[in-house]
């Protein structure tokens, strides 16, 4: 098995933190896994996406030019990336910020209003991981407790105190997802 997920979102939205959380837990579960960053002109605002591909055996190159699931925080990066998922593949919309639905009729599309959960449950700043319960919610990746263990043990030492929250955000994105299956 190999699979690849790229996330996008505006600077600061966490786009590149809920994929170095998958990064550590894919590596801390035994899988093969490549991350990889790209940052826009800004820090907070511009454009921010990573890339990550977990496999069972080595992985021949960590570029990927048609990812099998794709976590978009906000519309620009909703429009741009639809266009490049796998055919049959899955996109995870943050319906929040983006109400315009996508065109592709040949994937799996979920759109989960993660702002929103975020905020009900009393930190926006959580959406990101809020879309990355969804993400694993709806395929087969990694179990939650996974990326449960990565979170305890990868999250910054100044941030430990949103761990509950953290874990809470993760389920809630699981869930949503789980009312919307089957997807892949």
């Amino acid at each position: 098995m190999e699979k690849s997920v790229l996330f996008s979102g505006f600077g600061g939205q966490g786009a590149l933190f809920a994929g170095q959380l998958l990064t550590y837990a894919a590596a801390d579960a035994g899988k093969h896994v490549t991350w990889i960053p790209s940052y826009g002109p800004e820090m907070r605002g511009g454009t921010a996406h990573c890339t990550v591909v977990v496999g069972d055996s080595p992985i021949g190159s960590p570029l990927v030019r048609h990812p099998d699931m794709v976590v978009a925080m906000n519309a620009p990066s909703a429009g741009k990336y639809e266009t490049i998922v796998k055919k049959n593949g899955l996109l995870i919309i943050n319906s929040s910020l983006v109400q315009k639905p996508p065109r592709r009729a040949d994937i799996h599309t979920v759109m989960i209003p993660a702002n929103d959960m975020a905020s009900e449950q009393g930190n926006i700043r959580l959406a990101n991981v809020v879309m990355l319960g969804a993400l694993l919610g709806a395929t087969d990746l990694l179990p939650l407790d996974i990326i449960e263990k990565a979170l305890a043990e990868h999250l910054p030492a100044r941030h430990q105190h949103l761990l509950a929250a953290n874990k809470a955000a993760l389920h809630t994105g699981a869930a949503f997802v789980q009312i919307l299956l089957p997807v892949p």
